[in-house]
């Protein structure tokens, strides 16, 4: 239309809203592997990767693929179809744990609130991804990234949450019990012996 400038002339395009994502996916390493076939060989892509989110959720999936994309997506489908729950205590673990997988074996220790991730490579990325702010870890093992990885995602699993362990104000109230019932049973009058009695009235008839 006459007399309208060229910017009100533009239909207005709908304002784009950048939706968050749930979780944070990070590649840990990409390899290429061959397969020999008839005629030669072929190569394809293997993918390992991290999805977490942040809050105590993490997962790790292993996939190949005829190229990188494709790798990288389908192990980002693997690792949320694994994900565990780590148990947080105060931004750190609740305990040190210690896991082994094939030849990687991985130390998790708790740090207090500062400390930061001391942590490198496969592991920090781990650790980072599910949620743990203060911590203390070491590898021991194999520096191979996928058994690395593994052995992580299984000392992460096996810690217990402070409320589930067993300490000895937890085990008094048992040991008092069992105390009191050996007190009960030597207080107890034994059964009188009738055979005594009896030898001792028959010798009062004579």
């Amino acid at each position: 239309m006459p007399g309208q400038t060229q910017e009100q002339r533009r239909p207005r395009r709908p304002e784009m809203v950048q939706e968050e994502k749930q979780f944070d996916e990070r590649t840990l390493h990409i390899d290429r592997v061959a397969r020999v076939v008839k005629g030669g060989r072929r190569f394809r892509f293997r993918a390992l990767v991290v999805v977490g989110d942040r809050k105590g959720k993490v997962g790790i999936g292993m996939a190949k693929g005829a190229d990188v994309t494709a790798a990288v997506t389908k192990a980002t489908e693997v690792a949320k179809k694994h994900f565990i729950t780590v148990k947080l205590y105060k931004g750190s673990f609740p305990h040190e744990t210690e896991a082994k997988v094939s030849g990687a074996r991985i130390l998790l220790r708790p740090a207090s609130a500062g400390t930061g991730l001391i942590a490198g490579g496969v592991i920090r990325t781990i650790l980072d991804v599910a949620g743990v702010k203060n911590a203390l870890s070491k590898s021991l093992g194999s520096s191979n990234k996928a058994n690395t990885a593994y052995a992580t995602i299984a000392a992460l699993e096996s810690m217990v949450s402070a409320d589930k362990w067993v300490t000895a104000e937890a085990r008094k109230p048992k040991a008092a019990a069992k105390v009191t019932a050996e007190a009960k049973t030597e207080e107890a009058p034994k059964p009188a012996d009738k055979k005594p009695a009896a030898k001792k009235v028959a010798k009062d008839k004579e």
